[in-house]
């Protein structure tokens, strides 16, 4: 049986958390297949809030290091949907 794994991150403020979450990312980018990020923008503001769904592959075990090492950075909320098939 196999495990598919995605991960949603809520950034609160994206100009203060941004270097620490993509210095995570880039330690772990082998187990990412997949990232999608967005933020709100309009002509006056760009929103501080941002939001990050990462699609994982590979252990179980790795793919938790990585969970863990994003839950240790203030101002981010991480969420996580799991599939077996």
């Amino acid at each position: 049986m196999s495990e598919l794994r995605i991960i949603g991150l809520l950034i609160t403020d994206r100009i203060k958390e941004a270097g620490l979450t993509q210095k995570v990312l880039t330690q772990h980018a082998h187990i990412i297949k997949s990232r999608l990020g967005f933020h709100e923008v309009d002509d006056n503001v760009c929103s501080r809030v941002g939001v990050i769904v990462l699609q994982l592959r590979g252990k179980p075990e790795e793919c938790d290091k990585l969970e863990n090492s994003l839950r240790e950075i203030g101002g981010l909320e991480v969420q996580k949907m799991t599939f077996q098939y």
